[in-house]
């Protein structure tokens, strides 16, 4: 799937990395511990949060994501935008509940790389 798809499914806002909405993604994780996600997500493309903070785009960084979507209206600090165009993540926010999210794009095809360790 297309981050151009996500980005039309969760009906959100491009950030930051609007020249990569093209970019094709296979799988997606939904946490706001970034703990949890540095010890189960595989290799993940798409990051769903409610957590706004920096360890955000660093956790994302670490775990080779190229998208995070901020879930229930949430907004990234400048911190954070600078951070992500650095890394050359894409960042999105959507009015959704990470429940709805999630939701949408597992209907959609996108599906989790989940992996207990």
């Amino acid at each position: 799937m297309k981050i151009s798809a996500i980005r039309d499914l969760l009906e959100a806002n491009v950030h930051c990395g609007e020249g990569k909405l093209d970019k094709e993604v296979s799988s997606v994780f939904g946490c706001d511990l970034m703990s949890d996600v540095l010890a189960y997500a595989g290799d993940q493309a798409v990051l769903l949060t409610g957590l706004v903070n920096p360890q955000v785009i660093r956790t994302a960084v670490m775990m080779d994501m190229v998208c995070i979507v901020f879930v229930r209206s949430k907004a990234p600090s400048e911190e954070m935008l600078t951070l992500a165009k650095e890394s050359g993540i894409v960042v999105l926010s959507t009015d959704m509940t990470m429940y709805t999210a999630c939701g949408k794009l597992y209907s959609n095809g996108l599906v989790s790389d989940y992996r207990v360790k």
